[in-house]
């Protein structure tokens, strides 16, 4: 295993030349994936002096903890029931260490509801077409690392698409399960999402991690909603241990197309969360709620875009944090308005509660504006429990303790009421009661 070195920037010879070995010039996507590669070695590792990593230390941690050439880790075994969600039913796809478990899967594809749900490497090979003409339009590896380093290296993933005037009820669930018990565990992640015009669906991906050793995944997910479409896209963080994650995300909206996106971290050492969403069209709504629930020394970093380029859209966003021990959150929100977008309301917002002397967020709302007939907004708080509020409840009678929990579930609470899906909803207000009392001394 790779010992720590000082430098940000050591070891990335061995991940190249690692990565250069297992390049499939037989594949389709060999141009893509050695295009990456090339741009990876150019950026390198990004440091704490690189603006958008500013107080994220993941290359330092990686280097740190990983031997980064190290080949895929083998699929492993896990009980399932302990990371399911009650009562939500539909598709769904299980990762373990990575790789694909068809043994654990359900697939309930259907001629009648016309949704394709597949391996993104049965789709290279079945639907090279469509995958060519979408996979890597979004993301840009020319300006990241990790995006080079996912896309020269990714090895599974999830490829839906739904065509047209198609309506499905059921999400799409995809759980991302890591054993870290025998050993340190990498893995590389690819999904490719397509709603046709008319379309909708939901995608929910749970990540869960079991064992104490550290484990890394890189995840780029790319999605093209076309016009009228509607996607609502659920990310459940609920890693234990010394898990660090990247994951980026972008999605592309056509005219009149409707997102909505929720991203839930509730534990890892190091999860940094990049979402972008570009408006192409008008008539467009789009909705981005995030909340993250850290204790110890975790480090949650959020970075989100959202870019109008036509008149008439709206885009809302609320991510909220609470901050227990030595956490950190960081939260950098970014919405450009382009020249053509008039008539564009963007609302952002970014509220956290630090619960001790220890705990840390950097916040960094900000608004781009082109057009002159917009109504736009954003700004952040940051402060301690609400000391009235908890007077007013200890005044009733209820107990310190009692209205502490009161107070902080109705903080985190808010989130969950756009949430339609009842199971779900039902899950995830469980999931954030049960962290509050038990992370947060509640």
């Amino acid at each position: 295993m790779m010992s720590a070195v000082l430098s940000e920037n050591s070891g990335l010879a061995e991940v190249v030349a690692s990565l250069e070995k297992n390049l499939d010039a037989s594949s389709p996507l060999f141009n893509l994936r050695k295009e990456a590669l090339s741009q990876f070695q150019i950026l390198g590792f990004p440091s704490t002096r690189n603006e958008e990593y500013k107080y994220t230390p993941l290359s330092r941690e990686l280097l740190k903890n990983f031997s980064l050439a190290t080949p895929n880790s083998p699929q492993v075994g896990v009980h399932l029931d302990e990371v399911i969600i009650p009562g939500v039913a539909g598709n769904v796809l299980v990762f373990i260490n990575g790789k694909f478990s068809r043994e654990h899967s359900t697939f309930r594809n259907s001629a009648n509801d016309g949704l394709e749900v597949i391996t993104l490497q049965e789709a290279i090979l079945t639907k090279k077409d469509t995958v060519l003409r979408y996979l890597g339009k979004l993301v840009d590896f020319s300006a990241d690392a990790f995006t080079a380093w996912n896309t020269a290296a990714w090895y599974d993933g999830v490829f839906i698409n739904i065509p047209e005037n198609k309506v499905i009820e059921d999400p799409v669930v995809i759980h991302h399960i890591h054993d870290a018990k025998a050993g340190q565990i990498m893995s590389s992640h690819r999904n490719l999402i397509l709603l046709g015009k008319n379309s909708g669906m939901t995608v929910i991906e749970k990540f869960d991690t079991f064992g104490t050793h550290p484990g890394f995944s890189s995840l780029v997910s790319e999605a093209f909603v076309e016009d009228n479409a509607e996607l609502n896209w659920f990310i459940i963080q609920n890693d234990k241990g010394r898990r660090y994650q990247f994951d980026n995300r972008q999605i592309h909206q056509g005219r009149s197309s409707r997102v909505n996106t929720y991203t839930f971290t509730m534990g890892g050492k190091l999860v940094r969360n990049n979402l972008g969403l570009t408006l192409a069209g008008e008539g467009i709504d789009s909705h981005m709620y995030g909340l993250y629930l850290i204790g110890n020394d975790t480090i949650a970093d959020n970075h989100t875009v959202v870019d109008h380029r036509e008149p008439n859209s709206n885009s809302n966003e609320l991510y909220k944090g609470i901050m227990d021990g030595s956490a950190k959150g960081i939260f950098n929100g970014k919405i450009y308005v382009r020249p053509k977008a008039q008539k564009t309301n963007a609302f952002q917002a970014n509220r956290n509660i630090l619960l001790t002397d220890k705990a840390t967020v950097n916040t960094k709302p900000q608004l781009e504006i082109w057009a002159d007939d917009v109504k736009c907004s954003h700004g952040c708080t940051t402060g301690q429990l609400d000391e009235e509020a908890l007077f007013y409840l200890r005044t009733r009678g209820i107990s310190k303790e009692a209205a502490r929990a009161m107070v902080l579930y109705a903080f985190a609470g808010e989130l969950l009421e756009t949430v339609r899906n009842s199971s779900l909803k039902s899950y995830l207000d469980q999931l954030v009661s049960e962290r509050l009392h038990k992370n947060f001394d509640v």
